[in-house]
């Protein structure tokens, strides 16, 4: 899934604006360039080559800011070292920790969306890359988790 798809709708989610973004990303040690954060934001056509994804770079930054924004930065564990490139797995995780979802909200937020997914399942995508039962996350189930997140937290829907 597209890095700037994520944002878009993490920040629908929560109803933030370009200047929380921006904190968010200055939380996690990433300064935004100007107009960087509306580049990410505008509506543009994905196929469109000239509209580039935001970076991986931007997007790990942003997924750990946003686990500091809801959670508060912890003096016991150091920030993690930003991790590249991207993967729907990854995205996946941040959110869980970002907001605090034990695999029974998992599932919650998935039947928000009509979305069903078994347990074993669901446990596979959190497994390191090298296990054997590691399966990697779709832009489907991603695009439903995001989603469910949005009915969950929303409250105009």
């Amino acid at each position: 899934m597209r890095n700037d798809d994520v944002i878009k709708s993490i920040r629908y989610t929560l109803n933030l604006n370009d200047a929380t973004i921006g904190e968010i990303l200055l939380l996690a040690g990433y300064q935004p360039s100007r107009g960087e954060v509306k580049e990410v934001l505008a509506a543009a056509d994905p196929e469109d080559e000239k509209n580039p994804d935001c970076s991986d770079e931007l997007m790990a930054h942003f997924l750990d800011g946003l686990i500091f924004y809801k959670r508060g930065k912890s003096d016991k564990h150091p920030p993690r070292p930003i991790k590249t490139p991207v993967t729907n797995n990854m995205v996946l995780k941040k959110l869980r920790v970002a907001f605090k979802l034990r695999e029974e909200d998992i599932h919650r937020v998935l039947k928000l969306a009509d979305f069903s997914v078994s347990s074993p399942e669901l446990n596979a995508l959190f497994r390191a890359e090298d296990h054997r039962n590691y399966r990697e996350c779709g832009d489907q189930l991603l695009r439903y988790f995001l989603k469910g997140l949005s009915i969950e937290h929303r409250d105009d829907l």
